[in-house]
């Protein structure tokens, strides 16, 4: 997915900026990014992968080139950004979170209109400078960031960076999050009485604030677009009324302690865990959270279910915080197992509820589960707090699918009907003879005693956010058009 994180103020401001980026730097494995304003230096840029190393270690040795009272950073799973532009609105650098699915045909039209694309790599569009291209279309920021919602099929939130302020500017259906943080500063003046400074910072985690002395001011919303300066705040657009937020945010990639729309992910964790577990008749001992986003989910599950919650598997932190993606589909499965390391003392004779954020190709789980039994487990029962992802996602780069048939619900949708395309509504429906069929052929599947999704109500009373607000496309195949709200 991506995330970014801006600073602005009075003072210097790149060790803010470095750590509110590296809050971010579960939503991204590929690249990073930082860009400084000041005006003696101007602009300055770092761009770093990511697949192999983690965010500090590649930025903190060039930290003291850095400076200025304003920058933006990014983790990413797009090509390499930040982008800075030359063009008639002024000199400035853009960081994006972003999936644009049209954008060989905004190529060519930009093409056609004889403008060039530079920043290539691996022969492939950069799509944050296909958004600066767009931006350049109007008259002003604001202009040619409604151009950027208007031509996009997809999602696209922004981070610009110019040399008087920081720009904002939330996907137009507030698909991704941007959360603004505030904080005041104390500093001794020639008089000796404190002055009181203010800074502000634009997130996609409200996690970047707390160690960073922010507070939250509030969430931009869909459509809306802010400008930051170290003084104050400049709504330059208004948020519009629809919102299509996307609820894997709470579900997976969402950290914990961070709050969207106001909503603690972990508060919902536990809630849909709580509901579940009130439900569920299933006769188990214990119940362990798969780490890390299953864990919440596990906790919540274990105070509806009314059994104790025990940490059979434990995630190997020392050398494994983060799984880096091999590009090879062996390594890259070796890497899941060597990561979670089963405890034989818990598993052993237990009957076992694992609960876990969602299923995917299923590889993972399957080959999870095979340890479990083989190290003692008596039953296998595995809860996930989404509905089945039926449909792939056209907004939000959540996992790294490239086709539908990716994932296990539609091979077995395939296997079933012969085309992996049809029923597709039943199957997604709970409680349908398709639905009941595919679950119980994913349980088949993967080794499991028993299987259960949460479903679409039960994970939207969760989020507390009405249903026509929050985006379940990859659940249901529901979502709202492209067109933009003229409210």
């Amino acid at each position: 997915m991506g995330g970014f994180f801006g600073t602005i103020s009075k003072r210097d401001c790149v060790n803010d900026l470095f750590y509110g980026t590296d809050y971010n730097s579960h939503l991204g494995t590929k690249r990073a990014g930082m860009v400084t304003y000041d005006e003696e230096g101007g602009f300055h840029r770092a761009i770093h992968s990511l697949e192999r190393q983690y965010f500090r270690s590649r930025f903190e040795d060039e930290l003291n080139n850095f400076k200025g009272h304003q920058g933006i950073g990014v983790i990413s799973d797009n090509d390499p950004q930040p982008i800075i532009i030359n063009s008639h609105l002024g000199r400035y650098a853009v960081v994006t979170v972003a999936k644009i699915n049209n954008v060989p045909q905004l190529a060519d039209e930009l093409l056609e209109k004889r403008m060039h694309l530079s920043e290539m790599s691996a022969n492939n569009i950069n799509p944050t400078e296909l958004v600066a291209l767009l931006i350049n279309m109007g008259n002003d920021f604001v202009e040619g960031i409604n151009m950027v919602y208007k031509k996009i099929e997809g999602s696209c939130s922004m981070l610009i960076l110019t040399e008087d302020g920081i720009i904002a500017a939330r996907d137009f259906l507030g698909r991704t999050p941007i959360v603004i943080g505030q904080k005041s500063l104390h500093r001794l003046s020639p008089f000796g009485t404190d002055e009181l400074l203010e800074a502000y910072a634009v997130s996609s985690e409200t996690t970047s604030f707390p160690n960073l002395d922010y507070k939250i001011l509030r969430d931009i919303g869909p459509g809306e677009i802010v400008k930051l300066k170290a003084d104050g705040i400049e709504v330059l657009q208004k948020p519009l009324s629809r919102c299509q937020i996307c609820s894997f945010l709470w579900v997976y990639y969402g950290f914990p302690a961070s709050d969207y729309e106001g909503i603690n992910t972990e508060f919902v964790r536990e809630k849909n865990g709580r509901i579940l577990g009130e439900k569920d008749d299933v006769d188990a001992d214990i119940v362990c959270g798969i780490p890390d986003s299953g864990v919440g989910m596990a906790l919540g599950y274990s105070e509806g279910k009314n059994i104790p919650y025990k940490r059979a598997v434990v995630k190997y932190t020392p050398t494994w915080p983060r799984s880096f993606t091999p590009g090879n589909q062996n390594r890259r499965a070796l890497v899941a197992k060597m990561k979670l390391i089963p405890n034989p003392a818990v598993l052993k004779d237990q009957r076992i509820v694992f609960c876990d954020d969602s299923i995917v190709r299923g590889t993972q789980l399957r080959d999870n589960v095979r340890t479990f039994f083989d190290n003692g487990a008596k039953e296998v029962h595995v809860r996930i707090s989404c509905p089945p992802l039926v449909y792939g996602c056209p907004f939000i780069g959540f996992t790294s699918s490239k086709s539908d048939l990716e994932l296990i619900t539609r091979r077995i949708i395939k296997d079933f009907e012969g085309d992996e395309n049809k029923n597709l509504e039943e199957y997604a429906k709970t409680g349908t003879q398709e639905y009941e069929r595919m679950v119980n052929e994913i349980a088949r599947r993967l080794g499991l005693t028993s299987l259960k999704f949460a479903t679409i109500e039960d994970l939207i009373e969760s989020i507390g956010l009405p249903k026509e607000r929050v985006c379940t496309h990859c659940f249901d195949g529901s979502s709202y058009c492209h067109e933009k709200d003229e409210e």
